[in-house]
């Protein structure tokens, strides 16, 4: 995993088309745009606050865990036609099996919901990452209310 960027999410904006996830390594941010239900999800977890009733992210965080599985990471490792793929990766480890490291095709808004809830890194491939623009500025304009950048489709 050491060829792999790791970032954190840097901030969750509400945008006319769903929500703006921000990913960033310290140096650079990219965003995508997720589903609102779905940033809201991640929001919640960031914030430190627990909903009422479990939301999706959560049964299925709790199921994991109730089987003695937890998230070990997530990678986003395609961008195709504007689209993100990425890949979960779980460890599930109790007393009917050994040890089994499981890796599954997920959309990377499900897979940060569950890696926040797990505390697990949220990595990129370094060959996305390089092709990504940086969108820092974008990112500042919008915390500054300023007019974001053009090409920045909020």
């Amino acid at each position: 995993m050491s060829d792999l960027v790791r970032v954190e999410p840097v901030a969750l904006l509400p945008t006319p088309a769903g929500c703006a996830v921000f990913l960033g390594d310290g140096k650079k941010v990219i965003v995508f745009y997720i589903d609102p239900a779905i940033g809201a999800s991640i929001n919640a977890v960031l914030a430190g606050a627990t909903p009422p009733r479990p939301l999706s992210h959560d049964l299925f965080s709790q199921t994991l865990e109730a089987f003695g599985a937890e998230v070990l990471h997530m990678t986003i490792v395609r961008y195709e036609a504007d689209i993100f793929y990425a890949r979960l990766i779980i460890k599930a480890e109790n007393e009917i099996m050994e040890k089994k490291i499981v890796e599954l095709d997920a959309r990377p808004s499900d897979s940060i919901a569950l890696a926040v809830r797990h505390d697990a890194p949220i990595f990129v491939k370094p060959e996305i990452w390089s092709e990504l623009e940086d969108m820092s500025e974008a990112l500042e304009a919008l915390r500054n209310q300023e007019d974001p950048p053009a090409g920045f489709g909020v």
